[in-house]
């Protein structure tokens, strides 16, 4: 692997995880990512209280998403060898962290809606 291309990346993210589940999981990402938009834009402000709650499910979405990669590479973390593993794994718990909080927040603004929050 000479160059690191958006073609590379998405043939070894294939093979990790599979072709089905890996667009099945950048399918799940799309949608959540336009739900979150289209709450943002339909309530014009953001939820303090929301985001304090999303903020809250973020170490479950770290762990989860290391859990998750982890089982898919049928790795251990004994099997850390350096740092760039080490920055990977962080990287995989911090995209998982904010993909939970994006997916709390997204699922209580479509279950309550503003105008349900105040009465």
């Amino acid at each position: 692997m000479k160059d690191l291309t958006v073609g590379t990346l998405i043939a070894v993210f294939e093979e990790i995880f599979g072709r089905g589940l890996f667009w099945a999981m950048v399918g799940l990402a799309a949608v959540v990512t336009l739900g979150y938009v289209y709450v943002l834009i339909r309530d014009r402000k953001i939820s303090w209280h929301k985001f304090l709650l999303a903020q809250l499910s973020m170490p479950v979405g770290a762990v989860l998403a290391v859990w998750f990669v982890l089982v898919m590479t049928h790795s251990e973390l004994a099997n850390i060898g350096g740092p760039v593993d080490l920055i990977v794994l962080l990287g995989v718990a911090a995209g998982g962290a904010v993909g939970a909080a994006i997916l709390v927040y997204t699922m209580q603004s479509l279950l309550w809606p503003p105008a349900a929050e105040r009465s």
